[in-house]
C-alpha cells in the first residue's frame, strides 16, 4: 500500500469500528438506562428498534446516494449526524429525547456505513489487496461487537449509562477534522437523477418490513413486503433505477447476500441463545457472561487477518462456504448443552472455532458482494451488503428467540432453536456453493 492508502484504511476502518461498537454498546447498559429517562420495562426494546429500524431501512437509499452525491460527503454527513445524535442520547432527559438520539445514530449509521465501505473498496482495483482490508473490516467489524458489549457494562459501571452514548463525540469529531486531508473524494457521474418513487417504496417497505419483525406485527410485515414488490415492478421500468436490477441478477450479488443474511442471522441469533443459557439455565451474572463471549471472540480477530490470505489462494467462494460449514458445524455441538457449568467444555471451544469461521464467511461475503462491479456501482453494491447485515441482525433473534420460547422448558426450547440454524445454514450452503459461479 501506498502512504495515502495506509492512511485511507486507517481511518476508514477506525469509522467501522466506531459504529459497529456502538450498535452493541447500550445492550448491556438497557436496564439502567431505563432507569435514568423513566422508561418503562416493556419500553426497554424500543431502544432496540429505533436504532434499527433506520439503520435497515434507510442503509440501500444512501448507498445510492453515495454514488450519485459523493461518497466521502456523505460519509462525512453521517459521521456529523453520529455526533450530533450521540450528544442527544447522552444529555437525555425523557424517553421521547432518548429514543430520538437512538432513530438518528440508526440513520447515521444507515449513511456513513455504505459510504466508509465502498470509499474502501474502491481504494483499492488488486483483488489480493482488496480482500486483505475487508478481511481487517471483518475483524474489526466482528471486534466491535464484542468491545461494544464489554465496554458497556464497564462504562456503566465506572461512569454512568450517557457515557455509553457520549464516547462517540471525540471520536466523531476527530474522524471529521481528518478526513477531509486523509480520503479522496469521489467523482459523481454527470446528468444521473435518484430514483425518488424507488427510494419511497424501498425505504417504507424495509420500514414496515423491519417494524413487523422486531414487533411480531403480521400487518406491517405484509405490508413490508407488499411495498418491496411494488419497488420491485418500479425499478423495471425506471429509467434510472435505484436498484440496477441487472446487479441483483447477478450470481455472486444474489447468492452472496442470502449468505450474508445466514451469516449475521444465525450467528446473532445464536449469540441471544447462549446468553439465554448462560444467564438463566447456568445463572452467570453479566459479567461472567461477556468474559464468556470475550475470549472466544479473539477468534474473530484472527479471522479477519487471514481470510484476505485465503480468498487470494481459494476463492471467495469456497472460502464463503466453508465458512459458513465452520460456523454451522460448531452450533452442532451446541444441541447437547446440559444444565452444569461442564457443559462449558463444550461452549468455550465451539464459540472460539465458530467465531473464526464466522468472521471468515463475512469477509468472503463481502468479497463475493462486491467483486467484478463497476467503481460506480460500489455504493448500489455496498449499500445492499450493508442492509443484508443490518436486516439480518435484526431478524436473526426474533426468529431464532421466537422458536426457543415454543417448548416447555428453556433449554428445550434453545435445543430446537440451535436445529433450526444448523439446518438453514446447511441449506444455503448448499445453494452458495451451486450457484454461485465466480470469475476470477
Amino acid at each position: 500500500m501506498t502512504g495515502q492508502q495506509r492512511l485511507t484504511v486507517f481511518l476508514l476502518l477506525g469509522a467501522n469500528f466506531m459504529l459497529s461498537v456502538d450498535f452493541s454498546i447500550l445492550n448491556v447498559a438497557l436496564p439502567h438506562l431505563g432507569a435514568g429517562v423513566g422508561l418503562e420495562l416493556s419500553a426497554l426494546p424500543w431502544v432496540v428498534t429505533a436504532f434499527a429500524l433506520p439503520a435497515a431501512g434507510f442503509t440501500l437509499l444512501f448507498g445510492r446516494i453515495a454514488d450519485l452525491f459523493g461518497r466521502r460527503r456523505m460519509f462525512l454527513v453521517g459521521i456529523g449526524l453520529l455526533a450530533v445524535s450521540s450528544l442527544v442520547g447522552g444529555f437525555a432527559a425523557s424517553p421521547a429525547m432518548l429514543l430520538t438520539g437512538r432513530a438518528l445514530q440508526g440513520l447515521a449509521t444507515a449513511i456513513a456505513t455504505p459510504a466508509a465501505l465502498s470509499l474502501l473498496v474502491t481504494t483499492f482495483s488488486e483483488e489480493r489487496q482488496r480482500a486483505r482490508v475487508l478481511g481487517l473490516n471483518g475483524a474489526l467489524l466482528s471486534g466491535g461487537f464484542t468491545v461494544g458489549a464489554l465496554a458497556g457494562g464497564t462504562i456503566v459501571g465506572v461512569l454512568s449509562w450517557r457515557w455509553a452514548f457520549l464516547i462517540n463525540v471525540p471520536v466523531a469529531v476527530l474522524i471529521l477534522v481528518v478526513t477531509p486531508f486523509v480520503v479522496r473524494a469521489s467523482r459523481a457521474p454527470s446528468g444521473v437523477r435518484l430514483d425518488v418513487p424507488g427510494a419511497v417504496a424501498v425505504t417504507l417497505g424495509l420500514l414496515a418490513f423491519v417494524f413487523g419483525v422486531t414487533n411480531q406485527n403480521p400487518y406491517a410485515l405484509a405490508g413490508g413486503v407488499a411495498l418491496l414488490v411494488v419497488f420491485w415492478l418500479i425499478e423495471r421500468r425506471a429509467q434510472a433505477p435505484l436498484v440496477a436490477l441487472d446487479i441483483l441478477a447477478r450470481p455472486t450479488v444474489k447468492w452472496g447476500n442470502l449468505a450474508g443474511l445466514t451469516v449475521f442471522a444465525m450467528e446473532s441469533g445464536l449469540v441471544y441463545l447462549m446468553t439465554l443459557y448462560l444467564q438463566d439455565v447456568l445463572r452467570f451474572a453479566p459479567l461472567a457472561t461477556g468474559l464468556v463471549f470475550g475470549v472466544p471472540g479473539l477468534a474473530s480477530v484472527a479471522a479477519g487477518i487471514v481470510a484476505g490470505r485465503f480468498i487470494a489462494r481459494h476463492g471467495a467462494r469456497h472460502v464463503l462456504a466453508a465458512g459458513l460449514l465452520v460456523q454451522a458445524g460448531c452450533t452442532a455441538p451446541l444441541i447437547l448443552l446440559g444444565t452444569d457449568t461442564t457443559s462449558l467444555a463444550v461452549l468455550m471451544p465451539a464459540l472460539f472455532l465458530g467465531f473464526f469461521g464466522h468472521v471468515t464467511a463475512i469477509v468472503a461475503f463481502m468479497v463475493t458482494v462486491t467483486s467484478g462491479l463497476r467503481d460506480s456501482e460500489q455504493g448500489l453494491a455496498t449499500g445492499l451488503a450493508t442492509l443484508t447485515q443490518q436486516v439480518a441482525l435484526t431478524v436473526g433473534v426474533p426468529i431464532l428467540g421466537a422458536v426457543a420460547v415454543s417448548r416447555a422448558t428453556l433449554l428445550d426450547g434453545i435445543h430446537l432453536a440451535l436445529v433450526v440454524d444448523v439446518a438453514l445454514t446447511a441449506a444455503v450452503v448448499a445453494m452458495v456453493w451451486t450457484r454461485t459461479g465466480e470469475k476470477r
